[in-house]
């Protein structure tokens, strides 16, 4: 009965994600900002969604849209950041608001200018019906995003960039390619810049889930027995988060947090009090985006 009831929690809080309640914790206190509102004056990048039949997840189709800024010149090859989970970032009326983030922190100077890739997890069909969101459940998601091994990043380097870089200009410098993702998707974001530190080096994490679903609870001692990746990370979790059978995510964070400081990486963690979802994590995007970006000019 007490795995029954913690597997449910685990349903629940990824139906808390999608109708953007929270399921624990109080996240009241974390409300957007005006660097996540649409400003007058800021130009506007351009959204275009697009389906895509997968070679290294056989079986599966995906949604994933790509943003554009309004200052792309095709001239010059412009920095990348994936999203994992991409409906949850690219809805400009969501929890993230990543597109309307990214407009006002290009025009500002506060990032480079970036081409966004937000990407669906895999659903195991011939044909993707209804609007992208969390129902259907995207069937192939914790295989893609929980197990620990390269095949995301190649799915990534092998299919959807190079997909990408068809009708745009992206650039292959590592230092000017970040991945985010929520949940199962942060682990995820960590797993391809470990992985493929030479094609990924920024990572942000909101609630990630460095626990023991299909063996991420190793990470925080993978980074302590490992020589040091260059990797630059920001996590995000808080005290309200999930406890079930899988592990604890607030003391996988923290754990994650200790080792990659035991090591010496560049890294920042907010730990604050809200629940399973993208209410703090979208609160704090702005600042998130700024530490992890800071220093872009300098690698150019």
């Amino acid at each position: 009965m007490r795995q029954f009831i913690a597997g449910m929690l685990w349903v629940v809080s990824i139906i808390s994600m999608a109708v953007g309640q929270p399921l624990l914790g109080d996240d009241s206190q974390y409300q957007l900002g005006p660097d996540s509102q649409v400003q007058q004056g800021v130009p506007q990048g351009k959204v275009t969604e697009h389906e895509w039949a997968s070679e290294v997840f056989p079986g599966t189709l995906r949604r994933y849209s790509v943003y554009v800024p309004a200052q792309y010149d095709a001239s010059r090859p412009a920095a990348v950041m994936v999203f994992q989970d991409g409906h949850a970032y690219v809805n400009a009326k969501g929890q993230f608001r990543a597109t309307v983030v990214m407009d006002n922190l290009i025009h500002s100077g506060d990032m480079p200018v970036t081409i966004g890739v937000f990407i669906d997890p895999g659903h195991k069909t011939d044909r993707l019906t209804g609007p992208r969101g969390w129902k259907p459940t995207p069937s192939n998601r914790s295989f893609e995003y929980d197990t620990l091994s390269d095949q995301y990043a190649r799915f990534l380097l092998e299919e959807i960039l190079p997909e990408v870089g068809k009708t745009y200009r992206l650039t292959d410098n590592p230092d000017l390619r970040g991945i985010c993702g929520i949940s199962s998707g942060g682990i995820c974001a960590w797993t391809v810049a470990w992985e493929r530190p030479d094609a990924f080096r920024k990572v942000l994490s909101h609630v990630g889930s460095f626990t023991n679903i299909r063996g991420g609870h190793n990470c925080q001692a993978l980074i302590r027995k490992t020589e040091n990746k260059p990797i630059r990370v920001f996590l995000q979790d808080g005290s309200g988060d999930l406890d079930n059978q899988h592990g604890n995510w607030p003391l996988a964070n923290q754990q994650m947090a200790a080792s990659l400081k035991f090591k010496g990486y560049d890294y920042k963690f907010v730990y604050g009090e809200g629940g399973h979802n993208g209410i703090h994590g979208g609160a704090i995007l702005p600042e998130s985006l700024r530490w992890l970006w800071r220093g872009w000019q300098d690698v150019q």
